[in-house]
């Protein structure tokens, strides 16, 4: 018996399914979540095939230095067009919005707290962290943000996977270290998180906590797996946050963040552009009904761009 009302059974011939994956741990967390979904759905096995990606090889470099698009997709993505895999899974936040031609984003089950966290082995948050202390994140978002709250502060580029950059700041390298509330959870260390960071402090990524599923565009089994394994709230607010990014040009080493959410039956958005320094920090919120996602998007980026978000942006792309 399936937790799925309707499991499918057409399988187009397959005996098994290999999911793509990055090789850390949160990323074998997440890809092992959506294997278990997709096995209690099909009844098929599914395996992890394990993609090293750019990304991943670079790691004695901030990723604002690097440049270019899918830094943690792009292998990935070449393993599912060439049929090496079935799907792909990636944390949505590291996705571009536009795709390789052949691949499409199919399913995202339902979303883990999207805020960014404070850890720190010394108990400070970002309004305690004392003047001249350290904040390590490699995120030019977060720095932008970090800068615009608390300009007395050293930012410090902490690299590395999820519990490396934890104890960095546990054991005193950094006094805090700022990273996204979803992985910490899923990994089940949410007792190590020192503090969550309120949205009106620091808006999210484009896609944070949200898991997307990616297929070939030509695979009619995996869209019928991959629509009744997603959540529809998560869909429709990471979509707008999409848009957001796209209408932007922006990518994960811009600073750019948008959060979508429910408020009742309602969306609400925030968007925000920073200059790296912190000394321009723009904002948007907009509010509508649940079916406006994209509208509200669109709006904000309008907002967003009346008050100077291109000059901004452009001045970052050029340095």
């Amino acid at each position: 018996m399936t937790m799925f009302d309707t499991p499918v059974t057409d399988a187009a011939g397959r005996t098994r399914l290999v999911i793509g994956t990055r090789g850390s741990k949160l990323a074998l967390w997440q890809s092992n979540y959506v294997a278990g979904l997709i096995r209690d759905l099909t009844g098929l096995p599914v395996e992890l095939d394990i993609i090293k990606t750019t990304g991943d090889k670079i790691t004695d470099v901030p990723l604002a230095r690097v440049g270019g698009k899918g830094l943690f997709t792009k292998e990935i993505e070449l393993a599912l067009l060439d049929g090496s895999v079935d799907l792909a899974v990636h944390s949505m936040k590291d996705v571009p919005t536009e795709l390789p031609d052949g691949c499409i984003l199919a399913g995202m089950p339902a979303r883990e707290d999207a805020r960014d966290v404070v850890v720190s082995g010394r108990g400070y948050n970002l309004l305690t962290l004392p003047a001249g202390g350290t904040v390590g994140t490699s995120s030019l978002r977060r720095v932008a943000q970090v800068r615009a709250l608390r300009p007395d502060v050293e930012i410090v580029d902490v690299r590395g996977n999820l519990d490396t950059r934890m104890r960095k700041a546990e054991d005193g390298a950094v006094d805090v270290v700022i990273l996204a509330a979803a992985g910490i959870r899923r990994m089940g260390w949410g007792d190590r998180i020192t503090d969550y960071i309120p949205t009106d402090q620091m808006v999210s990524a484009v896609g944070q906590g949200a898991i997307g599923i990616e297929i070939r565009s030509d695979d009619p089994f995996m869209a019928t797996v991959c629509a009744a394994l997603s959540d529809t709230a998560t869909l429709t607010c990471v979509r707008a946050e999409r848009v957001v990014m796209n209408r932007l040009e922006g990518g994960c080493q811009i600073p750019i963040g948008a959060y979508c959410r429910y408020r009742g039956t309602d969306l609400i958005l925030d968007a925000m552009v920073g200059s790296v320094d912190g000394t321009r920090i723009l904002r948007s919120t907009q509010t509508g009904a649940a079916d406006t996602g994209e509208a509200l998007a669109l709006a904000a980026v309008a907002e967003l761009r009346a008050a100077g978000a291109d000059d901004i942006l452009a001045t970052i792309r050029n340095d």
